[in-house]
């Protein structure tokens, strides 16, 4: 999970589904069982505490978008001023559902879940069984030393920039069996480092370099 600190009285979450998996989470249940949603909730304000000294102070208002791969989370700390609560929101272009956090959380979530899935649906991307994997590189030498060792075969891949860093985005559909898609993700990891950072934050903030067959463009253009 990653967390950027906004501001004095912000916070914001990036938590993909598989970290809310390796949390001992299920993915459905935070959806659908109150009690494990708010769990999960609230220990990632207890590590925003721990690792951004954010306060859990007064009410809380959150900012949830779902996405494909999991959830971006802000949440603003509001100030009690003669009884009076002042809130700054930080203004954003995604379109989140803002909620109190005194309001059944779970209830919210599954919504922003429901609406995400409808829009896959109608996309005609149903299939939800797939590996996906963000690995970084200290240079693009290494990245294009892969690519010449590496050949992709239907494999979805991109490149991105990102404070200084190239990042290798690959997703695996279900025509490899877990060992073959095993067996590239560790020859992939002899070049660069699995990453932290999701790729939905790299997309938002980065510089796309090659959007679509990036290994194969890249070995391209330096052969």
């Amino acid at each position: 999970m990653e967390i950027e600190r906004i501001n004095e009285s912000t916070v914001k979450f990036y938590i993909t589904y598989k970290d809310i998996e390796d949390r001992g989470f299920d993915r459905d249940e935070i959806w659908y069982n109150r009690e494990r949603g708010e769990e999960l909730f609230f220990e990632m304000i207890n590590e925003a505490h721990d690792r951004e000294n954010f306060e859990m102070e007064g009410p809380l208002w959150i900012q949830v978008q779902a996405l494909d791969n999991g959830m971006e989370i802000v949440v603003t700390r509001g100030q009690m001023t003669d009884g009076n609560v002042k809130l700054e929101i930080p203004v954003t272009q995604n379109k989140g559902e803002d909620i109190p956090v005194d309001d059944n959380i779970v209830d919210m979530l599954d919504e922003q879940f429901r609406s995400s899935q409808k829009s896959r649906q109608a996309n005609g991307n149903q299939d939800s069984d797939f590996l996906e994997i963000v690995i970084s590189f200290h240079d693009l030498e290494d990245m294009l030393s892969l690519s010449k060792a590496f050949a992709p075969r239907q494999i979805q891949n991109e490149i991105y920039h990102f404070e200084g860093t190239y990042y290798l985005y690959l997703m695996f559909d279900n025509q490899y069996t877990e060992d073959e898609q095993d067996d590239m993700v560790s020859h992939v990891l002899e070049y660069g480092e699995e990453s932290d950072v999701s790729i939905f934050r790299i997309r938002e903030y980065g510089k796309t370099v090659v959007g679509s067959n990036g290994l194969e463009t890249l070995r391209e253009s330096f052969s």
